[in-house]
């Protein structure tokens, strides 16, 4: 247990995962929790007048045991998550939610808090202030001692709740995964993916071809199968993970955030998320949907319509009915609309794929953008291990020739049975100049593992991810602040996705996409031809996509909107599946977002994980601010010549104005952590407030 108790002696404090042994967590954690409650306690009943040093410093430096336990734990349960790991999981869970409620309530500390003077304007010392002060109010410190004992009790059981959640999806998820045994049913598929496929199903020891299924409701796999029924059976068994096992814990869950915010004051689960991020409050959130909405269901019924065509055209059978039919079904809609993409746009998927081998978008993509935007320089630590198989440990420095250390990045590509679909970033260490620590950061993604001696190809998303995540990892790397709370990616949720969907920018900009983008066999760099079918495919099916994903907001929005008593009523239901399902159905209507029936929200509520296990709920809006943000943001790296944006002008730019930019974004927002103004930060780096419309022309979604 040493190596919880005292810092890592490996470089950078990485945690020493070889010398983890899951049956001392649970002891370490409790040990933890004690010595971080004596931290408190000697805090809050300091005899001394509160000073910045003796109070708010002194909180900084508290738990830092309990931090390194629950990097490990948090970060097993997402990329590592085997029957033991759940176990530990449900069983610290209850016991943190409960240690923090006693933080938050401890009058004396909160008393010192507000006793502390004002702190210069700007200054970081006013930030932590202000941060210190919104967490107590929102923990529930102006509560009176029942307030106070019901807080504890919600805490409690919402942690206990919403970890049920995430183990019940991720059963169910792997529970759902879809056995195809005809080869006829495999039709479409590529010989690669079908060699995938048969390896998943021959781990779990059967014959076939073994679909798992990814988070969101559509499966990407639904592109390429050609039999319907397969389609139907891979459709219905995402949309029906969870069903049963999940409705009634997410029932419960709203009811209780529902009571929570009421005893902090609010109308609203909702209300008491939005006022702690930039947007402020959930009349600016619901007049942002309301912006884009009617513009992309106008889309997506266009696209539909031409998908039906497409189908109707081909004389083929879908799941909806006979050919011809005036129906196309959620299975059949991403096929035909990927038969007419390759046939309007002439992009063979398969093709493009071999220009994306994982090494170089990884290397020589995305850490050689970064390399011309901030200096830094990536390379592999082969001394240094990760978490598990496949993990790779990377330094991240200042520069070449005299490197100074910034830290490390893992990286965690490969899906495997237990890990949880998706992409995030984590932290094992966060950067803190009080404390003297570098950020040591993890990208975790789901693609396929390759066979033997091959490489993984990447399709045009994957590579887009690929550049997302190490935008969260930038953001947690070039962080340069003083107080841990204000470190890195420890922002408002509405604003912790503009830097990493600002660096998805460079994915497609040619100076770097030249630098990547070469044919796996040959070594031949994609051609301008390629390139602009790329850029049109970026723009295409926008209507489906932005429309799918704005029913998971109003879907999310209505469940954190109900009043206590509403949410009681809901809960109180025999039948949580019916419940569930009639909620949404109504949800979907009042929002005008179903089209033609075949449209299904990114995620239904008993597997939208965002809302339910994550830290998301009332807030998976967020992602679409922050899109806003860096739609119109990444116009500054254009304007300063940094950048060609969407021209087609694929000349060299100058390297002195890509490093003045990328030192500009570095510095103004990469860097500061929370320890900013977001909004006056935006306008500083853009020039400008923000603006939608250029969200709307990105994604095709421009009327008039």
């Amino acid at each position: 247990m040493d190596y919880l108790q005292n810092a890592s002696e490996l470089p950078y404090e990485l945690p020493d995962f070889a010398a983890v042994d899951l049956a001392e967590l649970v002891p370490a954690f409790r040990t933890a929790l004690v010595d971080h409650a004596a931290q408190i306690a000697a805090i809050a009943n300091n005899p001394e007048a509160p000073t910045w040093e003796n109070t708010a410093e002194a909180w900084e430096e508290s738990g830092q045991m309990l931090q390194r336990v629950l990097a490990i734990v948090f970060n097993y349960t997402g990329a590592n998550a085997t029957d033991q790991v759940r176990e530990i999981e449900a069983t610290i869970s209850p016991e943190l939610a409960r240690h923090f409620s006693e933080i938050w309530l401890n009058r004396k500390l909160w008393e010192r808090i507000c006793d502390l003077p004002e702190q210069p304007e700007g200054s970081e010392e006013e930030a932590l202030l202000r941060e210190l002060k919104k967490s107590f109010i929102r923990g529930g410190a102006e509560l009176d001692d029942a307030q106070r004992e019901s807080l504890r009790d919600i805490d409690a059981q919402l942690a206990e709740l919403t970890t049920a959640f995430g183990a019940q999806l991720q059963t169910a998820t792997e529970d759902a995964a879809v056995l195809l045994t005809d080869e006829a049913e495999v039709a479409g598929l590529s010989a690669a993916d079908k060699e995938y496929f048969a390896k998943a199903a021959a781990k779990r020891g059967e014959e076939g071809w073994l679909i798992r299924l990814g988070l969101p409701s559509i499966q990407p796999v639904l592109e390429s199968l050609e039999n319907p029924a397969a389609r139907a059976k891979v459709h219905e068994a995402s949309l029906n993970r969870a069903a049963g096992s999940n409705e009634a814990t997410l029932l419960q869950i709203v009811r209780l955030r529902a009571q929570r915010a009421e005893l902090l004051g609010f109308a609203n689960h909702a209300e008491f998320v939005a006022a702690a991020e930039t947007a402020g409050s959930l009349s600016a959130v619901e007049e942002l949907l309301n912006q884009v909405t009617p513009a992309a269901v106008a889309n997506a019924h266009g696209e539909y319509k031409r998908a039906l065509d497409k189908m109707a055209v081909s004389g083929a059978e879908g799941t909806a009915g006979a050919a011809g039919t005036a129906e196309l079904s959620g299975a059949d809609w991403p096929y035909w609309d990927a038969k007419l993409r390759a046939e309007e746009l002439d992009v063979d998927e398969a093709e493009l794929k071999k220009y994306f081998p994982l090494e170089q978008v990884m290397v020589d993509g995305a850490f050689f953008a970064a390399k011309r935007l901030y200096g830094i320089d990536v390379r592999e630590r082969t001394d240094l291990a990760g978490y598990a198989p496949g993990v790779r440990v990377w330094e991240v420095t200042e520069g070449e020739e005299s490197p100074v250390g910034i830290g490390l990045l893992l990286t965690d590509m490969y899906a495997r049975p237990t890990k949880r679909g998706g992409a995030w970033m984590n932290s094992f260490v966060e950067q803190s100049n009080l404390l003297g620590k570098a950020p040591v950061v993890v990208n975790v993604m789901n693609i396929a593992e390759p066979a033997e001696g091959e490489q993984a190809l990447l399709t045009l998303d994957e590579v887009q991810t690929v550049f997302h995540e190490f935008g969260h990892a930038l953001h947690g790397l070039l962080s340069d602040v003083r107080y841990p709370t204000l470190s890195g990616t420890n922002v408002p949720r509405d604003f912790v996705e503009f830097p990493s969907q600002i660096n998805e920018n460079w994915a497609l900009e040619p100076a770097v996409l030249r630098n990547y983008a070469r044919h796996v066999e040959t070594g031949e760099v994609i051609s301008g031809e390629f390139v602009d079918a790329i850029r049109a495919q970026a723009k295409w099916g926008q209507g489906l996509a932005t429309t799918e994903f704005l029913a998971a907001c109003w879907l999310d929005l209505a469940w954190h909107k109900l009043s206590a008593a509403e949410a009681e009523k809901l809960a109180a239901t025999d039948d949580a599946a019916a419940q569930v399902e009639s909620f949404e159905a109504e949800t979907l209507e009042r929002a005008g977002v179903d089209v033609n029936g075949a449209l299904a929200p990114r995620y239904r509520s008993a597997y939208f994980n965002h809302i339910f296990a994550g830290g998301y709920s009332a807030d998976y809006w967020s992602y679409l601010w922050a899109e806003v943000l860096d739609a119109d943001g990444f116009q500054a790296f254009v304007d300063t010549g940094a950048a060609v944006g969407e021209s087609n002008d694929a000349a060299d730019l100058d390297d002195d104005d890509v490093r003045f930019a990328g030192e500009r974004f570095r510095r103004i927002i990469l860097s500061r952590g929370a320890s900013i103004d977001f909004e006056d930060a935006f306008w500083m780096f853009r020039g400008q407030q923000r603006s939608v419309q250029p969200l709307l022309d990105r994604r095709g979604l421009s009327q008039g």
